[in-house]
């Protein structure tokens, strides 16, 4: 199969980790800046990444990835140069995008390491493609990015396949788990919500909606006919509302309820970076076992052996202009996405 001209490259755009632990308070200076954070408040949240050596797993996941997408590239005859920027850390995403310009690059097509729609999964990174290719130059070339991909099968059976085998984990306990699946927690206004009950705006039908849809895709290919959907990692004051109820509130009161053994699948995300090793692997398994609960956390999707397939089935679909595969009752999102989607709303005034 020979590659679409329409595209001449590719590049996996990410989140960026810290891979040493000095390196950790400047890669959270990068992630909140302009938000008045003080020195101090960094310094107490990097013990979490001390805790690993400093050292977030996210990139080296985003270089796996690459691997992956090279052997699958090439068996399906895709001749793309592959390139990788970040959004806080080394490799930068305008250093990036400088050097495809360099290397004569003209239109790419991008992938992002996160699959559902919301400001700060979605037109966050959107923003940052402009403002790189704005900082690159005349040269920059043009880049494409894939929507959201929540709902796509290999999403959908990634997801299933490492919940699967979290649940073998559990040998005899796995009959009577309960699955419960996480993602990160956001302010209801970016969710683009006024309250808890109205989770299903946004393109998609929204990010909770999104969520929502794929825990229960999942949880039928598993065989289970209830799941629960959490947050976790909330960040913000506790006067601004956010996505709840949180993991580990709703793993006491699944105790509360008689539940003996839990499935923690953290749908969400697309990798195993360091709000799963912390929040899920410390803070989680700690709750868990304090409350006398088997416990048992599955791997992100992006870890399946599938899930490259996955991007060069998107990859060739957006070449050609077909519409990707789609699973579920949610409206599919329109590619590439408008513009203007899933915008920052500021939160309500006080009274």
């Amino acid at each position: 199969m020979q590659s679409d001209q329409s595209f001449d490259a590719f590049l996996l755009v990410s989140f960026g980790g810290p891979e040493r632990t000095e390196d950790v308070v400047p890669f959270l200076e990068n992630v909140t800046a302009g938000r008045g954070i003080p020195r101090e408040r960094l310094v107490e949240v990097g013990r979490h990444y001390y805790l690993f050596d400093g050292v977030s797993p996210i990139n080296r996941q985003c270089r796996e990835l690459l691997a992956a997408l090279r052997a699958e590239f090439d068996t399906a005859g895709l001749d793309l140069p592959l390139y990788w920027g970040n959004r806080n850390w080394d490799p930068y995403l305008t250093d990036t995008v400088r050097q495809m310009a360099a290397d004569g690059v003209r239109r790419a097509v991008a992938f992002l390491t996160s699959a559902y729609s919301s400001y700060s999964s979605c037109r966050q990174y959107h923003d940052d493609v402009a403002r790189a290719r704005a900082e690159a130059g005349p040269g920059a070339p043009e880049i494409e990015v894939i929507p959201p991909y929540a709902t796509h099968p290999g999403f959908v059976e990634a997801a299933a396949a490492t919940t699967r085998a979290a649940l073998e984990r559990l040998g005899p306990d796995a009959a009577g788990a309960r699955l419960v699946f996480t993602a990160h927690s956001i302010p209801l206004t970016m969710a683009g919500v006024s309250g808890p009950s109205e989770h299903r705006r946004g393109p998609g039908g929204g990010y909770a909606a999104q969520l929502e849809e794929v825990g229960r895709l999942v949880a039928e290919r598993l065989g289970h006919r209830e799941f629960d959907l959490v947050y976790q990692s909330r960040s913000g004051p506790p006067s601004q509302p956010w996505l709840e109820p949180d993991i580990c509130d709703h793993l006491e009161s699944l105790r509360e309820q008689g539940v003996r053994a839990v499935v923690v699948s953290p749908i969400g995300f697309v990798s195993d970076h360091m709000e799963i090793k912390y929040d899920l692997d410390v803070e989680a398994a700690q709750a868990a076992e304090k409350l006398g609960l088997r416990y048992a956390r599955a791997a992100a999707p992006g870890h399946h052996p599938g899930f490259a397939a996955m991007v060069r089935e998107l990859v060739t679909d957006r070449a050609r202009g077909a519409v990707p595969a789609h699973l579920g009752t949610l409206p599919a999102l329109p590619a590439p996405c408008r513009d203007g989607c899933c915008p920052l709303r500021a939160p309500a005034p006080a009274g």
